[in-house]
């Protein structure tokens, strides 16, 4: 097939360029680089099926860089860590609205199916464990995070009206917690803080008690998830994650367990709005798709950490 990746060089769409080109397809990857890495996907740009713009999919006039017409657009560009979308809380909205329109405008024009990459931080605070995809959600529309938060809230209201009006095929992942390789290590996030700060042999920080939990889904399982996702024919919400929840302070054991060290756990003031729950329910997906994560946190962790070490060494 011909499919279109907008965000391709990040670390979700370097990995299912990956996939995509592994499986045959041919692959536009559109990224504007404040978040992606060039070196993501430089190991692709040897192959015929795959083609790299440079290019910010908010100001793009994506139909004059068309060598083809996309039977998928996938639409996973957006900086996606609190770090990031602090830095370019402006960028985040516009990205996952005028950005999301304009793939919604190409789709419409070309029949092309449409899968928008939303989070689990629709659901906020979540005042409910685990989340199911029929919960709306504890969100602050004006808080530290709303920008992201509200971003993918607004990105899933457009992409279905588009579907409810037109008629195109989208599909609405909502995404929880991932890792893997090519995550940056000063992104911000949880697993490649801890990874860092365990190479430079530095405490790991811990925000607040420690007692909020995660699930985290090892990178190879949720792209999996999305390309069984877009051979379905159902349009609402999937979640897409790892069940197994951890506290932040068992996760900080593991990275201690795995890189056979003690290094020193320091507490730091807990972040504003930083869920205490983030677990999701996955019957849907289960029973849709036939789906569920097979890599477990442990197994994930040590790929990841060899990655990490194996580039530094």
């Amino acid at each position: 097939m011909n499919i279109i990746v907008v965000g391709g060089a990040g670390f979700l769409g370097s990995h299912l360029c990956d996939a995509l080109v592994r499986k045959g397809d041919r692959v536009l990857c559109i990224d504007n680089l404040i978040t992606g890495n060039k070196e993501n996907v430089v190991h692709l740009v040897k192959s015929r099926n795959f083609i790299f713009i440079e290019e910010d999919i908010i100001t793009c006039e994506v139909e004059k860089k068309l060598l083809f017409t996309p039977d998928i657009v996938f639409h996973l560009a957006s900086p996606a860590s609190p770090k990031d979308y602090v830095k370019f809380p402006i960028e985040t909205l516009l990205v996952n609205s005028i950005g999301t329109k304009k793939c919604l405008d190409l789709c419409l024009k070309t029949g092309a199916k449409f899968l928008f990459t939303s989070t689990s931080e629709v659901y906020g605070d979540p005042l409910t464990s685990p989340q199911k995809e029929d919960y709306w959600g504890n969100v602050n529309p004006i808080g530290p995070r709303s920008m992201y938060d509200e971003a993918k809230r607004f990105g899933e209201a457009i992409t279905m009206a588009y579907h409810k009006k037109y008629g195109i095929k989208t599909y609405l992942p909502r995404i929880f917690n991932t890792y893997g390789p090519r995550m940056r290590l000063d992104d911000g996030r949880v697993i490649p803080n801890f990874i860092s700060q365990a190479i430079k042999g530095e405490p790991l920080t811990v925000y607040g008690d420690g007692k909020q939990t995660r699930s985290f889904c090892y990178v190879d399982d949720l792209i999996r998830g999305l390309l069984m996702l877009v051979e379905s024919n159902y349009h609402m919400p999937v979640n897409l994650g790892n069940p197994e929840e951890f506290t932040i302070l068992e996760l900080a054991e593991k990275i201690r367990n795995i890189t056979r060290t003690n290094i020193q756990i320091e507490f730091l003031p807990p972040l504003p709005d930083d869920p205490r729950k983030r677990k999701p329910d996955i019957e849907l997906a289960k029973n849709l798709l036939g789906w569920e994560p097979t890599i477990n946190l442990d197994d994930g962790l040590t790929k990841t950490l060899s990655y990490y070490t194996g580039k530094t060494s």
